[in-house]
């Protein structure tokens, strides 16, 4: 494998900035100084440009197997790359969902051979599957999923006897996707009732309701309290929610939450504009509600900055209000979107880092990734000063279609290193060694 020394960057880690050399050799950081000398090494001048540790996605829908006319595990993580994004959890819910070890196996080995990123997948739980769920292994998988609201296959898990369950005894870390099923239900009946076929997307937040959102996320919040459970609440979508959470060291806690990209962006306000495009489950709310999720973030209640990214074609997302899925195509400008913050002075590179690479890694114990360390992987981003306005053509989503189009990013990917290869070089993927399962070293849970 090639040895690269990355020249002069702005290295942004562990809450410092400074300027120095990399050395990459047989996919490891081998050494951080300086200044590095190295013969048999290819330089790479990243004077100006910030190097950080690739962003970890802890929450992403490739969609495959059985959905692969929306993204397959290869373009999306093709995307991710071209985005800074080197590692990625995804969620269970393909078709069939990934509910037995067997399925969730064969996950793993349509990744072992496609996926570009490092890549790691959530067991799914139904109602049915305790035993199953039971089976998963700590050390090989990034965690447990349970829907606590309305998913698509058999993956709703509204029984309180299995919850109790599963939090009792759950080998590993549970996520939760958090909305009450029966008050949705409710809110859909009052809304179809009232309004009929002019029901549009901007009754989303009002149907997917911040009370859906908090009855949900308490529960399981309590749940987590009551067993000692390892828990941590996926997309908070309203200020409300972030009250259930504590501002103390991430290493502390026991509990902890994620915001998304397209919650911290968007506001209901926007759905005049971009209609089903940006119709998400839970859905985007009010503008106090993203400010109360920004507070929330720059105080340490809220640890992880993820995606979603849960793309669906053109023509499903211009179907009727009732019949576009929700979700969308995300991670390829999500290290972008976090930039365009700090540039407007609402975040910092080191709490970028911090809720992008490094927290991930400590949440999930991922072994020697996460951050810019000699010894581990050399899993690295730089980001340079460059105007990038959004457009179809370089999109790399299979889906072809991004809410983010006609935004201008002052921001770019300029080279993304995966285990020490050069992936992107800030115009084109450069295939090569697939991504590689991430491990996990987890002692206490």
């Amino acid at each position: 494998m090639n040895a690269f020394i990355i020249r002069q960057a702005q290295i942004v880690n562990e809450n410092k900035i400074f300027t120095g050399d990399i050395l990459v050799r047989n996919g490891r950081i081998e050494k951080i100084d300086t200044h590095i000398s190295d013969q048999h090494a290819t330089e790479i001048d990243a004077e100006g440009m910030y190097a950080m540790p690739g962003a970890i996605d802890d929450q992403v829908h490739f969609r495959e197997p059985g959905l692969s006319h929306k993204a397959t595990i290869h373009t999306e993580s093709r995307a991710a790359v071209a985005g800074g994004v080197t590692s990625f959890f995804e969620m269970p819910n393909t078709q069939p969902p990934a509910t037995t070890q067997a399925l969730l196996q064969d996950k793993f080995d349509i990744a072992s051979q496609h996926a570009l990123a490092n890549y790691s997948f959530f067991m799914g739980t139904s109602n049915e599957n305790y035993e199953e769920v039971m089976r998963t292994n700590p050390l090989e998988v990034c965690g447990i999923k349970i829907f606590m609201g309305s998913s698509t296959g058999n993956m709703l898990v509204d029984n309180p006897s299995t919850l109790e369950r599963i939090f009792a005894n759950a080998p590993t870390i549970i996520a939760t996707h958090c909305e009450d099923e029966q008050t949705v239900k409710n809110n859909l009946a009052k809304y179809e009732a009232e309004y009929g076929d002019k029901l549009s997307v901007t009754y989303h937040d009002k149907i997917r309701s911040e009370e859906a959102c908090y009855l949900s996320s308490s529960m399981a919040v309590e749940l987590a309290k009551k067993h000692g459970t390892r828990l941590h609440v996926l997309h908070i979508s309203t200020a409300r929610e972030t009250e259930l959470f504590e501002a103390i060291p991430l290493e502390k806690k026991r509990i902890t939450a994620e915001a998304c990209i397209h919650h911290l962006w968007f506001s209901n306000q926007d759905y005049a504009e971009k209609g089903n495009y940006i119709k998400w489950n839970p859905a985007i709310k009010s503008e106090a509600d993203r400010d109360g999720i920004w507070k929330a973030l720059l105080d340490g209640r809220i640890d992880v900055i993820a995606t979603d990214h849960a793309p669906h074609t053109i023509e499903e997302k211009q179907q009727a209000y009732l019949k576009a899925p929700s979700g969308g195509p995300l991670v390829q400008q999500s290290v972008q979107a976090m930039f365009e913050f700090y540039s407007q002075g609402k975040i910092s590179l080191e709490q970028i880092v911090e809720k992008m690479c490094h927290h991930p890694a400590i949440l999930f114990n991922m072994k020697d990734r996460g951050y810019l360390r000699e010894g581990y992987f050399a899993d690295i981003a730089l980001v340079k000063r460059k105007d990038d306005t959004i457009s179809r053509e370089k999109l790399l989503y299979k889906c072809g279609w991004s809410p983010f189009e006609g935004q201008t990013f002052k921001y770019s990917i300029d080279k993304t290193f995966i285990n020490g290869h050069l992936a992107w070089d800030g115009h084109k993927i450069i295939e090569g060694p697939a991504g590689k399962r991430i491990e996990f070293s987890r002692t206490n849970l």
